[in-house]
């Protein structure tokens, strides 16, 4: 397709996808975003469970605007995350989150080294915000779901 008949997110996750060329790091990736992600709720939800919803809602809103349908997967996505961490106990959202978080992350920094390209947040801090929905995209597209 064109670039210039792409949709701006069509746009960002090929961006991202440049630097996640890699199959062991592309696997790397669509276990450790996700994980990632929950674990970026968990910290919040361990302030206050409010405030994880709150920066869900942010992201989602950020989702709808490059993508009504890839904003519906965030939303499952981030009700089941969210969901998990009701269910836990109150007292292990937080040491959970932070030993996951830095599992997850050691677990990304071994892909990009197997990549041999550094992770694409470095470049633009928007990209942390568009990891999940390069794994979501690629869910969709197996499923034949338009973006």
């Amino acid at each position: 397709m064109e670039e210039a008949t792409k949709k701006p997110v069509e746009i960002l996750i090929e961006q991202y996808a440049e630097s996640h060329q890699n199959p062991v790091n592309e696997v790397i990736h669509f276990i450790c975003v996700p994980v990632i992600m929950w674990t970026f709720l968990g910290l919040f939800w361990s302030v206050h469970p409010l405030l994880a919803v709150a920066v869900s809602l942010l992201a989602l809103v950020y989702y709808f605007t490059l993508s009504m349908s890839l904003c519906i997967g965030m939303t499952v996505m981030s009700a089941v995350m969210l969901g998990i961490l009701y269910a836990l106990p109150a007292n292990w959202v937080l040491p959970l989150s932070i030993v996951v978080f830095v599992i997850a992350w050691i677990g990304q920094f071994i892909g990009h080294y197997l990549e041999g390209k550094k992770p694409s947040f470095f470049e633009d801090v928007r990209f942390l915000l568009i990891g999940p929905l390069f794994v979501l995209g690629f869910l969709y597209r197996k499923c034949q779901f338009p973006l």
